[in-house]
């Protein structure tokens, strides 16, 4: 069954919306994705405070035309879906679908994304995929931050020890 125009522009005011509202955002590519499998992963992401969205690839590259990001928009094969965040950690959607796709054994996969106000493409939206969370970050950055200290705590022990025995 056809689409209204009607229904046309109330989806593109609706992508509109939500790419003007999202700090990042990821194009997903799904096949061979079970209802039950996409009902989780739905449930997830919206637990996370991602938003998902199945639309015509015509009707999302209407769209990301409107917001006029920079660069070129990815490939977007097959069925494709558009996953966001309106939240400060912006690597988020990417981290969150890329475990999905590993989990379901290639049944999600990264097609691309918007990030810093710029169209990515599939490699690049893997690699902020990888990132890890803001608390992991911050727990690394304090243990490079303690390894310095913890060494020098370390030899002074030992020179203790040293003039001990």
């Amino acid at each position: 069954m056809a689409i209204t125009k009607d229904k046309k522009r109330e989806i593109i005011a609706k992508l509109g919306d939500a790419l003007s509202e999202a700090t990042s955002a990821v194009f997903v590519s799904f096949s061979k994705l079970s209802v039950t499998d996409a009902s989780a992963m739905r449930r997830e992401l919206r637990k996370d405070g991602i938003r998902y969205f199945v639309a015509k690839k015509t009707l999302l590259s209407l769209a990301l035309k409107q917001q006029g990001y920079e660069g070129q928009a990815p490939a977007l094969p097959g069925e494709v879906a558009l996953a966001w965040t309106s939240g400060e950690d912006t690597t988020l959607p990417a981290r969150s679908l890329y475990g999905f796709g590993r989990r379901l054994k290639g049944a999600i996969t990264l097609v691309g994304g918007i990030f810093n106000n710029a169209f990515t493409d599939d490699a690049a939206i893997t690699a902020i995929a990888t990132i890890p969370p803001i608390p992991v970050l911050r727990g690394m950055f304090v243990n490079v931050i303690n390894s310095p200290i913890q060494g020098l705590v370390v030899a002074l022990d030992k020179i203790r020890e040293q003039k001990t025995a």
